[in-house]
């Protein structure tokens, strides 16, 4: 018997459909909660049922609309813990905010530690997240926190998409020093060579590319990174290999944000392949072709059913089958 009772599984609107498929791989049905938005636009959460001494996981990403579906988070844990549940966990697939972790100048917020802050105040007791802009996030955070990474699904995706003939002409590539690491991970794992895109940022949601480190000549290459917001610097990440003689540019990318209208510009370039995780439902307006999702729900099962069962969560870094 599990100390915290059984699990019960509550939703956001915007991460409805993912709440429902974890739940689909966990055999159990997810538990209805009503909200509502008044006239202000103020959020009201009420659960349908008791959730006394039950092991209550909130799935919710924080993404467009950030502060609603902040909110929406926030006020599901108050009302859990107000409610006498057992232990709650924020599954927070996208966090919001992740980009303001550290002042990059003077009078700066840091405004994903204030976040760290308000969802341990709400009450959550542990979070379960992916691919964090900056992996040092989780230090911000006083309670346990399972972090997640999408780069074994981009793995597996490929390793079947790709033959080992042709995965021999490709070169990962990291759209800008910062994501180095992550792209060194993926490139082992394929045994590909790894190449940096050097650029410079004139100001937010804006880059220039400076210059190519690695060969990318008459090589297939793909992008790894872990956001893509507006595309421009994935765009213009793309346009410089093919402009010092890439074969063929894809990419891969944990976290869709798309903002204003992004999938065109996707739609427009030189990539030939975008993937991405559901962490971010893709916009209702997405009419492309370009863009492929691979489901997170499988892995964020299996991670649940650990944490639940206080076992070990490391099988959720390699490619999982698809039930927990």
């Amino acid at each position: 018997m599990n100390a915290y009772g059984d699990i019960r599984v509550f939703s956001g609107k915007t991460s409805r459909p993912l709440a429902e498929e974890i739940c689909s791989h966990l055999g159990i049905s997810l538990t209805d909660n009503q909200l509502r938005t008044f006239a202000d636009g103020e959020i009201c959460v009420w659960m349908e049922e008791s959730v006394r001494g039950k092991d209550c996981y909130v799935v919710q990403s924080t993404c467009n609309p950030v502060n609603d579906n902040l909110m929406t988070v926030l006020i599901n844990i108050d009302a859990l813990r107000r409610a006498s549940a057992g232990r709650i966990t924020a599954v927070i697939p996208y966090y919001g905010y992740a980009r303001q972790d550290r002042k990059a100048k003077g009078r700066d917020p840091i405004t994903s530690k204030l976040v760290a802050n308000m969802l341990t105040a709400a009450g959550a007791d542990r979070i379960i997240t992916m691919d964090l802009h900056a992996p040092q996030i989780q230090g911000f955070f006083d309670i346990p926190l399972d972090h997640l990474t999408g780069t074994s699904m981009f793995v597996d995706y490929c390793s079947h998409k790709f033959t080992p003939e042709e995965l021999n002409n490709f070169v990962a590539v990291s759209p800008d020093v910062g994501a180095t690491g992550r792209t060194r991970k993926f490139a082992q794992n394929l045994h590909l060579d790894l190449a940096i895109v050097d650029k410079r940022r004139p100001k937010d949601n804006e880059s220039v590319v400076m210059n190519i480190i690695g060969d990318v000549k008459d090589k297939s290459c793909i992008l790894i990174d872990d956001i893509v917001d507006t595309a421009g610097s994935l765009c213009h990440a793309a346009e410089a290999l093919k402009e010092v003689g890439a074969k063929e540019v894809y990419a891969c990318a944990t976290h869709g944000v798309l903002s204003n209208h992004a999938w065109k510009r996707i739609e427009d370039s030189v990539i030939k392949q975008l993937v991405l995780l559901n962490t971010i439902p893709l916009p209702e307006d997405y009419a492309g072709t370009k863009i492929t999702q691979l489901s997170i729900g499988p892995m964020f099962a299996r991670a649940i059913r650990h944490v639940h069962d206080a076992t070990s969560i490391s099988d959720c870094f390699f490619p999982c089958p698809s039930e927990p």
